[in-house]
């Protein structure tokens, strides 16, 4: 199978991308896939990478992939092109596959799988409303709560807000007024805590939400927990959960807890920090609050139609013990100290089989839309 992998991408975690895909190839299965490896710039631009580069990549363990932007090699994607949808220099590329390992905006967010969805390409992760509902961390939380889930309190900062002084004035105090302080801060669409901030008062907060207003138009503030974190891997079709194949059963793995050195687990605690967090797995939980935790996982991926894979992250309060979700990632880190593949072998699914079963799953889906109607 030709199976093009997708990197980089137009958003604050262009990096990320770069780190986290060289690990899936080199951990894909040779044998059965066959990879074509395309760079998205950070002004958006695809590009299809060479031989050599991806080469160099799977040979050097500690090696990110480099965007060569070459508009020889500049890709095209055409709408219903299906296996010919992508082409370079004019010539076809002949992908059956697609491995987006892009986070963020403009590749997590719907936007990328819309475009794969027109050209009818099959592709790992979730589809077009998922991908964009998940992104948006007030959506998925409206979405939760409606659906009896446990979230921690909030409020959403539009940028309609800020452009009306007194709106704004009003709605900062009485956040401040119902939530008190610590309070935490963040852009809406953005991952990887980028833009995130805690504020202890007055101060902190304003100069806080100037800052996640840098990065999106809605903002996100929410009480602050005195929590662990804790993380689970799901992987599935919500929708299809075709019994005939296990890939497409919406399952969870073992939990693990991110043990931050920062005060919360920031950008640099978890891509730039060596010694940044410890990561534990399984988490340091008793067996009913594992449960408990799996449990919710495969519920709040189900609620939200998710497919393919996804990290659900909580909170435990660690002074009432309560149980929050955090948010979800569609497109969870694939770098080597990323928890997603690390607390799926933990329940027993390898590197290589975990890249398998998403790949399946992706192709199940394709072919079950296929069979839909799309006319009279």
């Amino acid at each position: 199978m030709n199976l093009a992998i997708l990197f980089g991408g137009k958003s604050s975690e262009h990096e990320v991308s770069l780190v986290s895909a060289a690990s899936v190839a080199r951990n894909i299965d040779s044998s059965k896939y066959k990879l074509i490896p395309i760079g998205i710039s950070k002004n958006g631009k695809w590009f299809l990478q060479s031989d050599e580069e991806l080469k160099r990549v799977q040979n050097n363990p500690a090696a990110a992939f480099k965007i060569t932007e070459d508009d020889a090699n500049l890709v095209s994607v055409i709408p219903g092109g299906k296996k010919a949808a992508f082409s370079a220099g004019g010539k076809a590329l002949e992908v059956d596959a697609v491995f987006g390992v892009v986070h963020g905006t403009f590749c997590e967010d719907g936007v990328m799988q819309g475009l794969l969805a027109a050209a009818e390409v099959p592709y790992v992760g979730c589809g077009v409303m998922a991908s964009a509902l998940t992104m948006d961390k007030e959506m998925t939380k409206e979405i939760w709560n409606n659906n009896g889930l446990p979230v921690v309190p909030y409020k959403c900062f539009k940028r309609a807000d800020i452009n009306d002084n007194k709106r704004y004035d009003e709605l900062v105090e009485n956040t401040i007024k119902e939530f008190g302080f610590p309070l935490f801060v963040k852009p809406c669409n953005a991952g990887s805590s980028v833009g995130a901030g805690k504020a202890s008062n007055a101060r902190e907060f304003s100069m806080a939400l100037a800052e996640a207003f840098m990065w999106d138009d809605k903002v996100l503030v929410e009480k602050a927990v005195n929590a662990r974190e804790i993380e689970c891997s799901v992987t599935g079709n919500a929708v299809i959960q075709n019994p005939e194949h296990s890939y497409s059963a919406v399952k969870a793995y073992t939990p693990g807890e991110i043990l931050p050195t920062h005060e919360f687990y920031d950008y640099e605690a978890k891509y730039t920090d060596p010694n940044g967090a410890a990561l534990k797995i399984p988490a340091d939980i008793d067996e009913a609050t594992m449960e408990k935790i799996k449990s919710i996982a495969q519920k709040a991926y189900s609620v939200l139609d998710c497919s393919g894979l996804s990290r659900v992250d909580f909170f435990i309060d660690k002074d009432s013990g309560k149980i929050y979700l955090n948010e979800i990632n569609t497109i969870p880190g694939f770098t080597s100290i990323s928890m997603f593949p690390k607390m799926c072998e933990a329940a027993g699914l390898g590197y290589k089989d975990l890249i398998n079963l998403l790949i399946d799953e992706a192709v199940e889906r394709y072919d079950s839309r296929k069979k839909l109607l799309t006319s009279r």
